[in-house]
């Protein structure tokens, strides 16, 4: 694809400004609490757009674009629309337990509510996903997107080979996360954030503009423009709607670190409630400016991406190369770089805090000052950022069957019992902590064994809530023959603002209401 002067001018431009904004806000932090949690100073604005920076990325682009414009059309758009409903509950259920023990990770509130041994479990099984599976993932999208740009070019003389491209975007989140920890990824989602939702804007309006008009997309593509499609779906049964697809929503959503650390460090638990609702509404628009162009593809250019060769996937790049002016390219890779920097620097801050809180700080050094902890997660980022690139390269396998599925198929060995272990002990105060170890030991084995017997038969979504319902089926019967005696009591953070938003309730209610409207509309 040809670029012009203009939009490599305008590419570099915005990733310099990204990075130096987002070092130049957090040059001040001095403390594991302003490292780690911004201080606990986000306010709501910060959190919504940062939510949605940190969890778009290649992934939705090529992945979910491709995947509407292949078998599964509109009803694919159910991953972000699900998304804003389990949002709600993580604002009103979720985040005012985790604000008033003031904990700096996920795993952490598992120590409390149970014992250490499910903290340690919790924060190595988040460790092995995070560097083994969604980093090294994130950077080999954020290479091949690199590639893709500028093949057949040269950065200070060398080729900007793919694996070059690894390393460049490996190395460019790594700086400004080991200088500026969280604060320093808000502040540079909240740039990236806003062009991803621009740029994606920009692309429907001439995808409308090339199909004829909207009256003219929804008349030639109605077969494509539905939520529910049958039973029997090979991609997206209507079945996996009801049980399957919550659990990796509310592990993605409520229990990960990478995306809950945000709301972690609200300056209140008002704008951190207010920050998850923005994101919230945010979800509900980003099918249109992702998922929709991926069907337009198909009308469009469906011949090259169904012949000899060709793949679904190509449909955004397909949009852009054809349809996007020359100037505006700059800024569209831009955008899409960007949500993939964001991303990684989203997840290696993530990574660096559970390694430094939950194992440096418990197991090697308790007494750890606070400047020696700040210390130890810059170098970590640094650790987790080379481990992902040597591995980065290895992910074009076609036997893991793309990054969609490799990222989806590893998170469900630990999802659903991490999700059974919280969940479950949250409702029921009397879960003693056998019960929430047990969940946690027994959902690789489940899974595995359930992927292995079953995984031609049984979609991973289905297997997920197999591996779910017979861990709550095994703690409810530890609960009944060994419930603990008197319920836990919780730590409760002082000096922080725990008034909710008085208008939490009647927000979320909106967004349901909008999202089932969505729903219906596309029946």
């Amino acid at each position: 694809m040809e670029l012009s002067f203009l939009d490599v001018a305008v590419f570099l431009t915005f990733i310099t400004c990204v990075v130096g904004l987002g070092i130049f806000k957090s040059r001040k932090e001095k403390t594991s609490e302003d490292y780690f949690l911004a201080g606990r100073g986000l306010n709501w604005g910060l959190i919504g757009v940062s939510l949605i920076a940190a969890n778009i990325s290649t992934e939705q682009f090529v992945g979910m674009s491709g995947a509407a414009a292949g078998a599964a059309g509109l009803a694919i758009a159910s991953y972000e629309w699900m998304a804003a409903i389990t949002l709600v509950f993580v604002a009103i259920f979720f985040l005012p337990r985790f604000l008033r023990s003031g904990i700096y990770t996920i795993p952490e509130y598992l120590e409390y509510r149970y014992n250490s041994t499910a903290r340690s479990i919790m924060a190595f099984y988040m460790l092995v996903i995070y560097i083994g599976v969604t980093i090294s993932a994130v950077i080999y999208s954020g290479g091949i997107t690199i590639n893709t740009i500028f093949a057949g070019n040269e950065l200070f003389g060398i080729p900007l080979t793919l694996k070059v491209s690894i390393w460049l975007t490996g190395i460019t989140a790594a700086i400004y996360v080991t200088c500026g920890g969280l604060k320093a990824c808000a502040w540079a989602d909240l740039i990236q954030g806003s062009a991803l939702i621009i740029g994606g804007v920009i692309v429907l309006v001439f995808g409308f503009k090339a199909v004829g008009g909207v009256q003219t997309f929804f008349q030639a593509n109605e077969a494509k423009m539905h939520m529910i499609l049958p039973s029997d779906h090979p991609v997206l049964p209507w079945t996996a709607l009801i049980i399957g697809l919550w659990i990796p929503h509310f592990y993605y959503w409520g229990l990960n670190q990478y995306i809950t650390q945000r709301t972690l460090a609200a300056k209140s638990l008002r704008q951190g409630q207010l920050g998850i609702l923005f994101a919230a509404g945010l979800k509900l628009i980003i099918p249109f400016v992702i998922v929709i162009p991926g069907i337009m593809a198909l009308q469009l250019y469906g011949s090259q991406m169904t012949s000899e060769g060709g793949t679904t996937d190509a449909a955004y790049p397909l949009l852009i190369r054809n349809l996007i002016p020359m100037g505006l390219r700059g800024f569209m890779f831009a955008a899409i770089a960007g949500a993939v920097m964001s991303s990684l620097a989203s997840m290696l801050n993530s990574a660096s805090t559970i390694f430094t809180m939950d194992m440096y700080k418990r197991h090697w050094k308790k007494d750890a000052s606070q400047k020696s902890l700040v210390l130890i997660g810059r170098i970590m980022t640094v650790v987790f950022v080379v481990i992902g690139c040597f591995i980065a390269p290895k992910l074009g396998d076609p036997r893991l069957k793309g990054i969609f599925n490799y990222i989806q198929e590893f998170q469900g060995y630990i999802s659903p019992g991490i999700l059974a272990a919280f969940v479950f002990g949250m409702i029921f105060k009397r879960t003693p902590p056998a019960a929430g170890v047990t969940a946690l030991v027994l959902t690789v084995p489940i899974y595995g064994f359930l992927q292995w017997k079953f995984s031609g038969n049984i979609a991973f979504l289905n297997r997920m809530a197999i591996t779910l319902g017979v861990l709550f089926l095994v703690m409810a019967i530890i609960t009944a023959v060994k419930p603990l005696k008197e319920p836990r009591v919780m730590p409760v953070k002082e000096g922080l603002d725990m008034k909710p938003a008085a208008s939490v309730v009647w927000l979320g209610a909106a967004v349901i209401v909008a999202t089932l409207a969505l729903y219906a509309i596309f029946w």
